[in-house]
C-alpha cells in the first residue's frame, strides 16, 4: 500500500513537473474571415517555428507551447484576442497581423508585460508608440510607399493616377504614404477617394475612374477588396495599370480577381523563401505541402529571434527579453541577420516590386 502511494505521489510530482515545464507563446491573427488566407500564414510559420525549437530542445530547459487566437482583423476582437492569450500565460505573441488589430492589441501586451513581434503589421503607429514591448520582423508603410511611389514616377511618367483605401488603418496608412511621397515627387495624383471595405457592389467607383480617364490605379486595402474592384473593372471594360501592396500577396488576391489579375503590381519584401538561410524551414514546409511564401517565414522568425533572445537573457521576461532584443543582435533568423531599432523597427527592411502572372505573383523588379 505505502509503495502504492508514494508511486501515486511520484507520478502526480512528475506531471506537476511537466506542467510546468512549458514555455507558453501566442500566435494571433485573422484566423477566420475575409483575410483568413494571411491568418492561415502566420499560423503556419508559427506551428514549424515552435515545432522547430521543441525539436532542438526547447527554450530553458522547457517546450513551447503555442496558443492561436482569432481576431478576425477587427479591432474590438483583438483586444479580447490578446487578453486571452495574456490569460493563457503567453510569454509571447506572434502577431497580430492587419495594423488595426496590432495597434490596440500592444497596449494589452505592454500592461501584461508580454513581448509582441508582428509578422505583417506595417503601419508606423504600431511601434512609433515607444512601448519596450512590441516589435515588428517586416518593413513600415512609410518605407514601402516611398518604393510604391519612386516605381510609379519613375515608370509610368504619363499615367493618370487614383489612389484609393478602404479608409481602414492599414490601408488608409499605406495609401496615405504614396500619396505623400509623389506629392513629394511633384508626380500629380488626379482623384483619390476612399472605398467601403466588404462592398460588393464597385461598379459606381469604376464607372468614376473610367470617367476620370484614369490609366493606373494604386490600391490600398486588402484582397478581398481589392480583388473584386479588379474583377469588376474587367468587367466594365476598365483595364488599367493595378498597383497594390503586400496585402495582396496572397493567390487569394487572384482567386477573387481572377484573370483581370494578369499584369497587377504590387510592393513586398524580396522572397523569404528564396534565402539559404529559410532553406531547411522551407524544405520542411514543402514536405508537409505547406506553401512557404508570403508571411510564412516572416511568422516563423518573430518566434525565432525572441528564442534566441530569451536565450541569451536567460529568462522569458518580457522587459528583459525586450531590451535584449534592442540591444543584441544581429539575431540569425529564416529572414537572415535581424536587428532592431530603439523603436522595435526592423533595421534596413527592403521592399521589391511583383508581379502578378497565371495565378501566381513573383519578383518583376528587385528596386524602383
Amino acid at each position: 500500500m505505502r509503495k502504492t502511494l508514494l508511486s501515486t505521489i511520484a507520478l502526480v510530482g512528475l506531471s506537476t513537473g511537466l506542467a510546468h515545464a512549458q514555455i507558453t507563446v501566442g500566435v494571433a491573427g485573422p484566423l477566420t474571415g475575409s483575410n483568413a488566407a494571411f491568418g492561415t500564414q502566420l499560423k503556419t510559420g508559427a506551428d514549424l517555428a515552435v515545432s522547430d525549437i521543441n525539436a532542438a530542445g526547447g527554450l530553458l530547459g522547457k517546450k513551447l507551447v503555442l496558443v492561436p487566437a482569432d481576431d478576425a482583423c477587427d479591432p474590438k476582437q483583438a483586444v479580447t484576442a490578446a487578453n486571452t492569450l495574456v490569460t493563457a500565460g503567453a510569454v509571447m505573441v506572434d502577431g497580430h497581423f492587419c495594423s488595426s488589430s496590432s495597434i490596440p492589441a500592444a497596449a494589452v501586451y505592454t500592461d501584461a508585460g508580454v513581448i509582441e513581434i508582428s509578422p505583417a503589421s506595417t503601419n508606423p503607429t504600431y511601434t512609433d508608440q515607444g512601448t519596450a514591448f512590441t516589435f515588428r520582423t517586416c518593413g513600415r508603410d512609410d518605407q514601402q510607399g516611398k518604393v510604391a511611389a519612386e516605381y510609379i514616377a519613375k515608370h509610368f511618367p504619363k499615367a493618370k493616377v487614383a489612389v484609393l483605401d478602404d479608409n481602414s488603418t492599414y490601408g488608409k496608412g499605406i495609401a496615405d504614404q504614396v500619396r505623400a511621397n509623389l506629392a513629394k515627387l511633384k508626380f500629380p495624383v488626379v482623384y483619390n477617394a476612399s472605398y467601403t471595405a466588404g462592398d460588393k457592389d464597385y461598379t459606381a467607383l469604376v464607372s468614376r475612374l473610367k470617367q476620370e480617364g484614369i490609366t493606373l490605379v494604386y490600391l490600398g486595402g486588402y484582397y478581398a477588396d481589392t480583388g473584386l474592384i479588379v474583377r469588376q473593372g474587367a468587367t466594365q471594360g476598365f483595364t488599367p495599370q493595378y498597383f497594390s501592396e503586400d496585402a495582396a500577396a496572397t493567390q487569394d488576391f487572384w482567386t477573387t480577381a481572377g484573370p483581370a489579375a494578369e499584369g497587377v503590381l504590387l510592393t513586398f519584401p524580396p522572397p523569404a523563401e528564396k534565402a539559404s538561410t529559410a532553406a531547411k524551414a522551407v524544405a520542411e514546409l514543402t514536405a508537409q505541402k505547406l506553401d512557404p511564401t508570403g508571411y510564412v517565414l516572416y511568422s516563423y522568425a518573430t518566434i525565432q529571434v525572441w528564442a534566441e533572445a530569451a536565450a541569451k537573457a536567460g529568462t522569458t521576461d518580457g522587459a528583459k527579453v525586450g531590451a535584449e532584443l534592442k540591444s543584441g543582435g544581429p539575431w540569425p533568423s529564416v529572414l537572415g541577420p535581424i536587428s532592431f531599432d530603439a523603436k522595435g523597427d526592423v533595421v534596413n527592411a527592403a521592399y521589391a516590386i511583383y508581379k502578378f502572372h497565371d495565378g501566381n505573383y513573383t519578383v518583376f523588379a528587385e528596386k524602383p
